[in-house]
């Protein structure tokens, strides 16, 4: 029977907020068993990018990664933000070490191919190091990733974070069995974005597919729940989105089904 792997996504806006954080933090590291933690920072960095003169340009919510851009991505994701987490798991003696794409070739990707819009350096993973993660689980080591990847060609690539999460969650599938959970600033996914109330618990292709088409799910919410069903589709046991309290045995947030 395969050991279970929890693999914890949380976005930029929430660990920007430092009461939020260590709270969450202090969830973290009461979880049992092996772990990995995903992390954004999209805010931190365009903030980072107006101090230094430095325009963010966003096409429907997504960023355009040219050269400034990725510098500004590298230090923040990988440094400022990385390192705080790193840090802050530390002190709380979690034992933990900061990763990007390059460190142990972990996330390589290839630069993603320019249609209709150019997005600049940014990547879509190709293959995920599993053999180097599963040595720093082994020796009850956390891996808190930031959103960077790498090419083969020692390139550094910016990339979705959900992403990242969802296709480490995949290839690690070989050795345990992964679960994977999204922390949001809300309860789960809503049918009315103001009213928590109006939670979807469990969630498949199908109904999916009628809200998108209705209206209901739009923006970033699909390209987050396309990599939900993406995990679920390929390997992944579980998949749960919801706020903090998701850390939480008994909370009830989105589940989501084949």
């Amino acid at each position: 029977m395969k050991q279970t792997l929890k693999i914890i996504k949380i976005g930029g806006k929430l660990i920007e907020n430092e009461a939020f954080l260590n709270s969450f933090l202090e969830d973290f590291v009461q979880m049992k068993g092996p772990k990995i933690l995903v992390h954004g920072g999209g805010n931190k960095a365009t903030e980072v990018a107006g101090k230094l003169g430095f325009e963010t340009k966003m096409i429907d919510g997504r960023r355009i990664t040219d050269k400034n851009s990725m510098e500004v991505i590298t230090m923040v994701y990988g440094g400022l933000l990385n390192k705080s987490i790193v840090a802050k798991l530390q002190s709380k003696k979690q034992n933990a070490i900061g990763l990007c794409g390059a460190d142990g070739n972990v996330l390589i990707s290839k630069l993603r191919e320019v249609k209709d819009i150019d997005y600049g350096f940014v990547g879509d993973i190709d293959h995920v190091n599993t053999e180097f993660i599963d040595s720093l689980l082994m020796q009850q080591i956390v891996p808190v990733f930031s959103a960077i990847s790498c090419t083969e060609d020692g390139i550094l690539l910016n990339t979705n974070g959900d992403s990242v999460a969802s296709e480490i969650a995949i290839a690690m599938s070989k050795f345990y069995e992964t679960q994977l959970y999204f922390c949001l600033e809300k309860k789960g996914v809503l049918t009315d974005i103001s009213d928590e109330t109006s939670l979807i618990s469990e969630l498949n292709s199908e109904n999916y597919n009628n809200l998108v088409a209705s209206k209901v799910i739009t923006d970033g919410m699909l390209p987050k729940l396309h990599n939900c069903f993406e995990a679920i589709k390929r390997g992944v046991s579980k998949v749960i989105l919801g706020d903090a309290s998701l850390l939480k045995e008994d909370s009830i947030h989105t589940k989501i089904l084949k």
